[in-house]
């Protein structure tokens, strides 16, 4: 019988353990039907599926656990970090998920910033070369890393060859124009498809190298 999603983050870490497997860098983007990660103003008016609200679906909400409780390090670029640190540092109202997303360790990406604090939180690291930062990552133990939103840093370690996994969420919405997931020609091995009761779907993709 196939494991429950909350149980997939502790399956791959034992299984990673036991193995000795090379830590992964997974990707999640949250898109449309038509490959748009990001509005043209830098919105996300798509995003459906709240996951912890009294309505949402528990296999939603497991799946997303699930992934939090695989990663134990989390990188992201300027942009976002300036755009989330002050929410998610102190978004009591996302219970679990927010608490362990703010103990994550993290690393922020960025040419100009000194520092990156994340409230009560430890800080992040800045890092001024991602793809290195993340080679050595994987070169040491622990759970896979996540790259959070970021897209322009996305492609840049896409370039570099560093990402592993990409995780879509797809919402039942198109947007015809904004900044997209994919740019260029990418292959891709199909390693999940779950659809969800909310009309969010699953996608998760082994980069091909």
């Amino acid at each position: 019988m196939p494991s429950s999603p909350k149980t997939w983050g502790s399956l791959i870490a034992r299984q990673r353990a036991t193995v000795g497997a090379m830590r992964k860098l997974i990707v999640q983007q949250w898109v449309t039907v038509d490959n748009i990660a990001a509005e043209e103003n830098g919105g996300l008016s798509f995003v459906s599926g709240e996951p912890f609200s009294e309505t949402t679906n528990k296999a939603f909400k497991a799946s997303l656990m699930g992934f939090i409780d695989s990663v134990d390090t989390m990188i992201l670029g300027a942009n976002t970090y300036n755009q989330n640190k002050d929410y998610w540092s102190s978004a009591n109202e996302q219970g679990e998920y927010g608490e362990k997303l703010n103990n994550l360790t993290k690393f922020v990406a960025s040419s100009t910033l000194a520092d990156a604090p994340w409230g009560d939180f430890p800080a992040a690291t800045v890092t001024r070369d991602p793809a290195a930062t993340i080679r050595k990552l994987k070169e040491e133990s622990g759970k896979d890393i996540w790259l959070w939103g970021s897209l322009r840093l996305m492609h840049s370690l896409m370039d570099a060859g560093v990402v592993d996994e990409v995780r879509m969420l797809v919402c039942p919405a198109s947007r015809g124009k904004g900044k997209r997931i994919f740019e260029d020609w990418q292959d891709l091995r199909l390693l999940e498809a779950t659809p969800f009761e909310n009309g969010v779907v699953l996608l998760r993709y082994e980069i091909k190298k």
